[in-house]
């Protein structure tokens, strides 16, 4: 041991030699990873407290030392957002298998008992689409005078008269009329489901079906399903006509030169036959996932009365997500069709 160098007083522990700057400043981290006095791991600096030639070697290698505080810090909010996802992927597997063992009832029993079921679907359409109407024409006649009037005007001043069509059908019936009318009736029926539901199943009227061998998807939910779906394929297809027309008062006022020859004529060249399938298909897929939604808060899970409001606010968020994320897929079918 002749060849190790003692250490000056005060600058470490005899037979080893003096700390280097690696050393301390890995001296220093290094308390972060102790607690009560025992290492949670191996000291970083013990591979370097060898003889004095391979201290002098490793002097200034980098060592990564991570300290267990930063991670506790951020573990309340990696354990948060794993759980909710974690909820949020149990809640979109039970949604599935509500919306198939209904879509499964829909198609063996339709005709099953139809002189009671059917006037329930005329019911929903009644209430969910009748009802809605008048605001629907309502928000139909804003969307054309705020949206399709601006548009017109501003392409008509910069002269590109000829993409009016193209813009109209892109914004109005491919985009904002149907999404506008399926929050619409979601902020309408599909409450009112939740509603309805909930407290039926509160009271125990669900339980009270079932011991009468009436299967509450066949009596409750497959009524709903279609009703809204039908509601919400009417619904757009009124607000887009009172969005057109009222676009082209809204430009006519304004004294811009298109005549509605030109303006329908540019409407019709605009739209294929795939905006109609994909229209209709959209809307009823609307409908659907609103009624399924609506339905699943009101019935799947056990219901109190105080319970009700918070499963009410749940639906209308899921839907809302729900009808985004449907929109989104079919404009990625519209850019790639």
């Amino acid at each position: 041991m002749a060849d190790v160098v003692n250490p000056a007083p005060g600058s470490g522990p005899p037979g080893r030699p003096p700390p280097g700057i690696g050393q301390t400043i890995l001296g220093v981290l290094g308390k972060s990873v102790t607690r009560s006095g025992v290492p949670t791991r191996p000291a970083p600096w013990r591979a370097l407290a060898g003889d004095g030639v391979r201290a002098r070697r490793f002097r200034y290698a980098p060592t990564i030392v991570t300290s267990p505080s930063a991670s506790r810090a951020f573990a309340p909010y990696l354990d948060l957002a794993g759980a909710r996802a974690v909820r949020s992927a149990q809640r979109l597997r039970d949604v599935a298998a509500f919306a198939l063992i209904a879509v499964g009832v829909m198609a063996t029993r339709f005709r099953v008992a139809r002189n009671v079921v059917h006037p329930l679907i005329f019911a929903q359409i009644r209430q969910a689409g009748l009802r809605l109407l008048p605001m629907t024409l309502f928000l139909g006649i804003a969307l054309g005078l705020l949206i399709i009037g601006q548009t017109v005007s501003l392409l008509t001043r910069v002269g590109a008269q000829q993409f009016v069509g193209t813009v109209m059908v892109s914004v109005v019936v491919r985009e904002l009329g149907p999404l506008v009318t399926a929050i619409v009736v979601l902020a309408r029926a599909g409450t009112s489901n939740v509603v309805e539901l909930g407290t039926m199943r509160a009271l125990g009227e669900v339980r009270a079906l079932e011991a009468l061998a009436i299967d509450p998807m066949h009596y409750l939910v497959m009524p709903r399903m279609l009703g809204l779906a039908i509601s919400v394929f009417a619904l757009t297809t009124y607000l887009v006509i009172a969005a057109i027309g009222s676009g082209w008062v809204f430009a006519f006022l304004q004294d811009v030169p298109l005549r509605p020859a030109a303006y329908f004529g540019q409407l019709g060249d605009a739209l294929h036959w795939l905006d109609f399938l994909l229209f209709g298909l959209k809307t009823f897929l609307f409908g659907a996932v609103i009624a399924v939604v609506s339905c699943f808060h009101g019935l799947a899970p056990p219901l109190r009365f105080e319970a009700i409001a918070t499963a009410t606010e749940r639906a209308v968020v899921e839907g809302v997500i729900a009808c985004v994320l449907i929109d989104a897929i079919f404009l990625t079918g519209y850019l790639y069709a």
